[in-house]
């Protein structure tokens, strides 16, 4: 996976790559679904949730920079896959899933294999974990078409967000930088995902 998804890709953070290598991608998909845990697309898990394709999750984290001093958002985790990678590369991981059954499945799975500077919570991922922030990193593990200003406020000063928009047929990843209290969105690179729940545009209503 690394070696044909991940480096080709143009992934040059050893960190990334290390914690891509360590952490087993078919523990943390459903067991029907292991043996295509390694192919380059998106897992669907049910409920417009998705772990993220190789490559998008590890552009996202070479993009991002997370560093092991910092605290980090996870939103949409799914099973924790994501949650597992991003305790590799920071001090502490919070993850946040809408499927209560998925975030306990997550944290048990992150205990097994030891990952204790993480925790998987049940909850709206579109509201965050404001009790936790504010944070360092946030990251999105599906796409958005509107960020909520209550995950903006849980952005530290000097914090950045990692956001895969979906644009019409082909999504873009921006990273947002929070300067002087408003985000500041740079192009990173394209990448499709389902649209998380909660992320929706909501439509204004005409009379």
């Amino acid at each position: 996976m690394v070696d044909t998804q991940i480096r080709p890709s143009d992934v040059t953070k050893f960190p990334v790559i290390d914690a891509m290598l360590s952490v087993p991608r078919e523990v943390f998909v459903p067991a029907s679904k292991r043996e295509a845990a390694y192919i380059g697309e998106n897992i669907e898990l049910g409920g417009g949730a998705v772990v993220l394709e190789p490559r998008t999750l590890a552009k996202m984290l070479d993009a991002l920079d997370v560093q092991p001093d910092e605290v980090v958002l996870d939103l949409a985790c799914g099973l924790g896959y994501s949650t597992a990678v991003l305790a590799r590369l920071a001090d502490f991981v919070v993850g946040i899933e809408a499927d209560e059954s998925r975030a306990e499945e997550a944290q048990a799975l992150l205990s097994e294999h030891g990952v204790d500077n993480a925790a998987v919570m049940a909850g709206n991922p579109a509201e965050g974990a404001a009790k936790s922030g504010p944070y360092d990193v946030v990251i999105v593990q599906g796409a958005v078409e509107h960020l909520p200003e209550s995950i903006i406020l849980q952005i530290k000063e000097g914090g950045r967000i990692a956001c895969l928009f979906a644009e019409g047929a082909l999504g873009v990843v921006r990273v947002g930088y929070k300067i002087d209290g408003r985000m500041n969105w740079r192009f990173a690179f394209n990448a499709g995902a389902p649209v998380v729940p909660g992320f929706e545009k909501h439509s204004a209503f005409v009379l």
